[in-house]
């Protein structure tokens, strides 16, 4: 499929420098790219491959320099970076929506309601009183239980298991191995040293416009729901535990781990790797930095915390600072003493 630089400009809302007319097929890194290729250029440690690339059509910032002439044309936007994503997007789009109808052999109850433009690719499991909304694609091997709900435009990749009454929303993009709605962590001991399960009623409930990466798990809820809100971003390789509430527009990166009941506010980021133990709350805007192990709850908004129990971003900074340190301080420490015992000396004398 090929496209104009006219056409990339009028989808991304930038201006040409240069033929309108140049045409590309594909996308490539600035210091890759081919002719018949796009690239684009937000980073300046890649300046210097502005003049050497082979690319048709460049996306750069409005106010990059250009220091000779170029046979590739330009298009100048705000945020090149932005901008770039924004069109891979739209190519996305373009690609998923030539997918529709479904696929044999695969299962769908005869209570599913199916809507308009859906894919549903082979070996999928639709189970009953399932509903799909309008252009989503279900792609082959997932497992959608009873009563779960998906909203419209949403694409669940292949190998997606979503249990039964789980309510995913539109816009939505769930990849491929994450098991949404299993069976939140709860036992009570028993006199015996034993564990009875406690049965787990609950649901997902995930709002608009949210990712999750591949290999995640979403608990569903004791009782109620475990809510992923709208807008949040989900790496791979996540373990949400029953109950939990994921503010909006809040990104969690891999390997990273929330115990039950614990909600998190909006515009939160929490790094790779990071614990946060059950039954407390994050404030909106908080800052986890990678590997840090949260004990207690961040009250104040726009805090940042890091290390493992996790405590103030500047102070742990601080301690860094005087740790090392710590030889020369020793040494002081060393002569003072050898002073100190030189004058008792003295006085004894």
């Amino acid at each position: 499929m090929q496209f104009s630089a006219a056409q990339i400009a009028s989808l991304i809302g930038g201006k040409i420098e240069g033929d309108p007319t140049k045409s590309v097929g594909s996308f490539a890194k600035i210091e890759e790219a081919q002719e018949g290729q796009l690239a684009f250029l937000a980073n300046p440690k890649y300046e210097e491959f502005l003049e050497t690339t082979g690319a048709s059509v460049i996306i750069i910032n409005e106010n990059q320099e250009v220091k000779q002439p170029l046979n590739a044309a330009l298009i100048r936007v705000p945020d090149a970076y932005s901008a770039f994503a924004l069109l891979l997007s739209k190519y996305q789009q373009m690609m998923t929506q030539q997918l529709s109808g479904i696929q044999q052999p695969s299962f769908i109850a005869p209570t599913a309601k199916i809507g308009s433009n859906v894919f549903i690719g082979a070996f999928a499991y639709i189970g009953e009183q399932v509903v799909i909304g309008d252009n989503t694609k279900v792609f082959p091997q997932t497992y959608i239980g009873d009563n779960v709900k998906l909203g419209t435009n949403t694409i669940v990749h292949p190998g997606v298991k979503i249990y039964h009454d789980c309510v995913v929303g539109n816009n939505v993009i769930i990849h491929g191995g994450t098991v949404i709605g299993s069976d939140g962590f709860g036992f009570a001991p028993q006199t015996d040293g034993t564990y009875q399960k406690i049965p787990q009623i609950g649901n997902v409930l995930i709002e608009d416009f949210v990712e999750i990466g591949s290999n995640a798990t979403i608990d569903r809820a004791t009782m109620g729901s475990t809510t992923i809100r709208k807008g949040a971003k989900l790496d791979n390789l996540i373990q949400i535990a029953h109950n939990v509430e994921v503010g909006q527009n809040t990104v969690i990166a891999a390997q990273a781990g929330v115990s039950g009941s614990t909600k998190i506010g909006n515009n939160v980021m929490i790094g790779g790797q990071a614990g946060i133990v059950g039954h407390i709350f994050i404030a909106d805007g908080s800052k986890i930095n990678a590997q840090s192990g949260v004990s207690k709850s961040i009250k104040f908004p726009n805090s940042a915390v890091t290390g493992s129990p996790a405590y103030e971003y500047g102070a742990a900074l601080r301690a860094q600072v005087a740790g090392r340190n710590l030889p020369e301080l020793e040494k002081k420490i060393k002569e003072l003493e050898r002073a100190i015992a030189a004058l008792m000396a003295e006085k004894v004398s």
